[in-house]
């Protein structure tokens, strides 16, 4: 047994053993993000709605990145029901089609991933069966922004400027294969492990996620950020079905309409705050760069062409035609 793993067996056990009702008492984490992160600030409004909004009959334990482990360790949790939230980039180990989460250059613009991700989105009407299948309660999206680049060195805009680049990647289909394409040497490290990652020179980056983690966490060893935008950086709140199932129809509400206020100020607040960690990271010294138009559209056009066709026999035709019938077109942004 890892350290982490037995340092998650003993603090399940340890509030497991309270006595109380499961169906009053949840367990609520991620694998990202500390108590005073947007994250975490989004874990403890659910979990204090959900406790006022019950009058109390609920009550929710949150824990932050790093408490109750990794994340494969943490979304195994989930589906086995030892754990009954998350708010979680998905694992796809169970269920590949929840790579369509992480579909590259999917949307490209900001209008039209919320049109997308939103209450009424295509995307969250896609998604929702594949978790049902895994026994998981399907809120909706927290999103964060587009993903990006960032290294220390150097850095590239380019397919051939790329290469000899080691950047870390979530182990999750298909992030490690998008940035494969765009020419990048993609490393699959757990979020645990990617400072000292960076450290020692295991990889000379990080890559899809927004400026905000890389800049937070990994500022005094990363110089540049290049806002590639492969990628929607899109959390799920999830929680475990048979816990969902044994709340009563009242509670039930409660615990659905808190998630729901909280994706709706995400959602409000999204666009803003990644554009004030933007310009964080850029008066700290982190130089932030857009590449052109036509950088944009050759990673684009290549990624497509070689991840796409990756996901449809990973998720099947009918997820994926859907995608093609719905993703953005490069010639409109």
């Amino acid at each position: 047994m890892t350290g982490t793993t037995a340092f998650t067996a003993l603090a399940l056990a340890a509030v497991l053993a309270v006595p109380a009702h499961a169906a009053e008492r949840l367990v609520l984490t991620s694998e990202a993000g500390d108590r005073d992160s947007v994250l975490g600030h989004a874990m403890q409004d659910w979990a204090k709605q959900i406790e006022e909004n019950s009058d109390g009959r609920l009550r929710v334990d949150v824990f932050y990145q790093g408490e109750l482990g990794g994340q494969q360790e943490l979304f195994d949790q989930l589906v086995q029901g030892n754990i009954q939230m998350m708010i979680t980039w998905p694992q796809t180990s169970y269920d590949q089609r929840i790579g369509v989460n992480y579909i590259p250059y999917m949307v490209l613009g900001w209008e039209d991933a919320i049109a997308s991700f939103g209450p009424d989105g295509w995307i969250r009407k896609v998604i929702g069966p594949v978790y049902e299948d895994l026994g998981l309660k399907y809120f909706g999206p927290f999103p964060e922004g587009f993903g990006g680049i960032a290294t220390k060195g150097r850095h590239a805009t380019t397919v051939e400027g790329a290469q000899g680049i080691r950047v870390r990647s979530q182990p999750i289909f298909p992030l490690p294969q998008t940035v494969q394409a765009m020419g990048f040497q993609a490393v699959p490290i757990d979020w645990n492990e990617v400072y000292t990652s960076i450290q020692t020179g295991v990889v000379d980056g990080d890559s899809s996620n927004v400026i905000y983690w890389d800049y937070e966490y990994f500022r005094d060893q990363l110089d540049y950020f290049v806002q590639s935008s492969h990628n929607f950086s899109s959390y799920s709140l999830l929680m475990n079905e048979a816990a969902w199932d044994g709340l009563a129809p009242e509670d039930q509400a409660v615990v659905a309409e808190a998630a729901q206020a909280v994706m709706d100020a995400q959602f409000a607040n999204a666009r803003a705050e990644d554009e004030k960690w933007i310009a964080k990271a850029q008066e700290a010294g982190m130089e932030y760069i857009v590449p052109t138009p036509a950088e944009k559209a050759a990673w684009v056009e290549k990624v497509r062409a070689e991840v796409w066709p990756q996901a449809e026999e990973a998720l099947g035709a009918e997820i994926m035609d859907q995608v093609r019938a719905n993703a953005s077109v490069p010639a409109a942004e």
